[in-house]
């Protein structure tokens, strides 16, 4: 059974990620197939399928399942650590103060929430907006992972010391990590504070906004015309 579940996580790409062996056979079952170039009807049979997830402790305390928000086909996803209280209650990721400052950064480098994607590690509510746990991120991880292979986008940004470093499976503080893209399966990651940090840390600001132009910049010499 082991055996069989390693092979499963190798064939869906989760690499080193220690995953719930009752995550594996779920997403393996799902008929995720997508128009090419379209994966909204994948990425909605995806929340059908694992909306309803009891594989680690934190579905206890939910009000809302916090899937992703924004347009499935866009070419950069922005990566939290996880839903706050306002999150939890609406459904939706970064709807809070935070989410706001994320819109007006957003604004700032010429996007809305219409021409990204914006998401989670883990996608519940971790009790008092505590990090979460590793084994949640562990539980929660091949979730985030299949959406980005579903969505398939050129550009990653992770908020936050924790999503990078999740997502890098690194433990390099942030302030090495940013400034600079890494590489995840041949898409470009960057790091970068996560707007709370912003809101009780304001000198942090400027080092964001030279993160996101720098991605805006690379976004714009693939895909301007």
């Amino acid at each position: 059974m082991m055996a069989q579940a390693a092979e499963q996580q190798q064939e869906l790409g989760l690499g080193d990620i220690e995953v719930p062996v009752e995550t594996l056979p779920k997403l393996q079952q799902l008929d995720l197939s997508a128009d090419k170039g379209d994966a909204t009807a994948a990425m909605a049979a995806l929340y059908e399928a694992i909306k309803d997830c009891t594989n680690c402790r934190l579905h206890e305390g939910r009000n809302k399942f916090v899937f992703g928000d924004g347009n499935p086909n866009a070419e950069v996803i922005f990566v939290g650590e996880g839903p706050g209280r306002d999150e939890d209650l609406q459904g939706k990721p970064f709807v809070g103060r935070a989410g706001q400052l994320l819109d007006k950064i957003l604004a700032a480098i010429g996007f809305n929430r219409t021409q990204v994607y914006i998401g989670n590690i883990i996608k519940c509510r971790p009790p008092g907006n505590r990090d979460p746990q590793a084994d949640e991120m562990a539980a929660c991880m091949p979730y985030l992972k299949k959406q980005i292979e579903l969505m398939n986008p050129a550009f990653i940004c992770c908020l936050g010391r924790v999503a990078a470093q999740a997502l890098l499976n690194t433990t390099t503080p942030l302030g090495k990590l940013r400034g600079r893209f890494h590489d995840l399966e041949g898409r470009k990651v960057l790091v970068t504070y996560h707007p709370a940090a912003l809101l009780r840390f304001p000198q942090y600001k400027h080092d964001t906004w030279e993160d996101v132009k720098l991605l805006r910049y690379e976004y714009d010499k693939l895909f301007a015309k």
